[in-house]
């Protein structure tokens, strides 16, 4: 059996899990305080170690990892990305990138389609959509008030989840989109499910292990502003 690794450190959880064959997956999760700033560099590898060692394993036995490429905060998309290139360059294992939004879609226990929405701040929200393994709508950062234009059409309903939904519940409930409740779980990126795409997906070399970010930074080198 192969074991998978999987974390995502684009929302400020930092959420791992491990995955090995048949056995029960262990999902380990740290959420930051309110005010507090999200541990990401401090929590994933030994999050990881724990959940590894819940299964009896270590790093070495891992064949595969998961990683959430974003898109989301830039910083923790970066340390995501830059933790999983170390670890397969350190173990050998294969790598493959898994969108966050596809991640969160994929868990929200809807049959019909799902808008996937994280809050990407500066005004703005992440957004994606499936319906099964369908594709819809591309990652995209959109105004708040233009997320209903993303579901027009089609007579199936929608659900919406992620941290992304519950802010902008008003304008997603509008257009006539379900949102669960703000203490549902299914607005929390799953590690497991971010595991299970990666299953099926296509391992890449190191080099092409690179973050989704869908807009530009929000820090600007000095050299590119303008005087």
């Amino acid at each position: 059996m192969t074991v998978v690794l999987g974390f995502d450190t684009a929302t400020p959880h930092t959420v791992v899990a491990v995955v090995d064959g048949d056995r029960e997956p262990v999902e380990l999760r740290h959420v930051p305080a309110p005010g507090e700033r999200p541990g990401h560099a401090e929590q994933l590898l030994p999050l990881a170690r724990r959940a590894l060692a819940a299964l009896g394993l270590r790093f070495a036995d891992v064949r595969r990892l998961a990683v959430g490429v974003g898109p989301g905060t830039f910083t923790g998309v970066r340390i995501g990305v830059a933790t999983a290139r170390a670890l397969a360059q350190a173990g050998g294992a294969d790598a493959v990138p898994v969108g966050t939004l596809h991640a969160l879609a994929v868990a929200a226990g809807h049959d019909g389609p799902v808008l996937a929405v994280l809050d990407a701040r500066r005004g703005e929200a992440f957004a994606a959509a499936w319906s099964g393994a369908e594709l819809l709508v591309e990652p995209v950062a959109v105004a708040p008030e233009r997320l209903g234009a993303l579901v027009e059409g089609g007579g199936e309903p929608w659900r919406a989840v992620g941290d992304g939904a519950i802010r902008f519940r008003g304008q997603l409930e509008a257009a006539d989109v379900s949102v669960p409740p703000d203490t549902s779980p299914l607005h929390a990126v799953s590690a497991v499910a971010t595991c299970r795409l990666a299953a099926d997906g296509d391992a890449v070399a190191v080099a092409r292990l690179v973050p989704c970010y869908v807009r530009a930074p929000d820090a600007i080198p000095a050299t590119r502003r303008r005087l």
